[in-house]
């Protein structure tokens, strides 16, 4: 039996997220400039997004560009840039075709115009697809969106359209960038690196973190099998015990 076909079909993850980490020290290794291991990690992108349409998991969010990344070489920074825009107009047809609808969190009005032009024409000609939500991170940084909720939810509370009472998760959850998004279920990381770097702190509440030596752009579907099947023997139990669930 092969991996795919360990996988079980009834427990999937509704919500996988990843942390695509390593493309700078995949293009080192081979004695290239950070550049290149961006666009070679463009292929996992595409092999991961086919094997989760292909499985049947519904909603995958990828950490393309954090908040923190501006602070990168400008050179760098324009690269991924250029990277994201083309990468965009290339897998346009392959969303469609897919039935997959692209999405996008972050604070997107500090990405350059041609990027957010480009990002906003697929997000509209995708909006009626239903396989997959596929959602790039962007520009993203957790505290930021938790800071920012917070400011919403207090200006609808000093205005008397929220009641400090009625706050609970429910309201903070419609105040996120990721409203319309389950929480995450299982986070994938890979290089080697066990840290979140300010990654949907709020929504990872439960989700199984998986970490992975494996750089970025030699992730392939075998590699994310493995992952689903790793989730699938841990017992999630939410703060209950194995008896209760039993």
């Amino acid at each position: 039996m092969n991996l795919k076909e360990s996988i079980q079909s009834n427990t999937l993850p509704k919500h996988i997220a990843i942390i695509m980490d390593g493309n700078g020290r995949w293009a080192k290794q081979k004695g290239m400039i950070r550049a290149f291991g961006h666009e070679n990690g463009t292929k996992a992108v595409r092999q991961t997004v086919e094997a989760c349409a292909e499985l049947g998991i519904k909603n995958l969010t990828l950490y393309a560009f954090s908040t923190e990344n501006w602070k990168r070489p400008k050179l760098e920074v324009q690269t991924l840039m250029k990277l994201l825009v083309s990468s965009l107009k290339k897998e346009i047809k392959t969303l469609q075709d897919n039935n997959i609808k692209l999405s996008a969190i972050g604070n997107l009005n500090t990405l350059p115009k041609k990027v957010h032009k480009e990002l906003h024409d697929v997000i509209d000609s995708t909006k009626e697809n239903e396989r997959m939500t596929l959602t790039l991170a962007l520009s993203y940084g957790s505290r930021e969106e938790i800071q920012n909720t917070v400011k919403e939810i207090s200006i609808k509370v000093k205005n008397n359209i929220i009641s400090p009472d009625n706050i609970d998760e429910s309201i903070i959850n419609e105040h996120l960038y990721t409203h319309d998004l389950p929480d995450v279920d299982l986070l994938i990381r890979t290089s080697g690196e066990q840290r979140i770097s300010n990654f949907l702190l709020w929504q990872i509440a439960y989700a199984e973190l998986y970490f992975t030596n494996v750089l970025w752009p030699d992730f392939t579907k075998e590699h994310l099998y493995e992952a689903i099947i790793e989730y699938q023997k841990r017992e999630r139990r939410f703060g209950k015990t194995s008896e209760q669930l039993s």
